[in-house]
């Protein structure tokens, strides 16, 4: 095949995988939303809240608190409100919600919190609350 018929041959597969990836993206934000506001959520089961951590953010916090994860869940400081944005990146996402940012991760099990209680900071990572590190 000559480099002229390869070229537009390359932008329609790219232009194709972009769509697909897009499409599954879209496909995961309603579980992604649902996970961060379950999350997010005080009145919802701290077990099942614990249950949504990565095992090393759950770990951490743990740590951090010196108690059961679904003891400290309960006094972490975590904003939650309405859902007003979501993006997702292969099999990371971040969702932003009305007074707080939550990450997640997409593990064999489902999604996953990575990091929660985030504020952003000029120029430097968000300081999270709830993270692995």
């Amino acid at each position: 095949m000559s480099s002229a018929h390869a070229r537009p041959l390359a932008l329609v597969i790219g232009g194709a995988l972009a769509l697909l990836a897009t499409g599954c993206a879209s496909a995961d934000q309603p579980e992604v939303e649902r996970v961060a506001s379950v999350f997010e959520d005080p009145s919802a089961d701290a077990s099942a809240r614990c249950d949504l951590l990565l095992p090393t953010t759950r770990e951490q916090l743990e740590q951090d608190a010196q108690s059961s994860c679904a003891k400290a869940i309960t006094s972490l400081p975590l904003g939650g409100g309405d859902v007003a944005g979501v993006e997702v990146w292969g099999g990371d996402a971040q969702v932003r919600l009305g007074r707080d940012t939550v990450f997640l991760s997409k593990t064999p099990g489902g999604w996953r919190v990575a990091a929660a209680g985030c504020t952003p900071r000029t120029e430097r990572p968000y300081d999270c609350e709830v993270s692995s590190s």
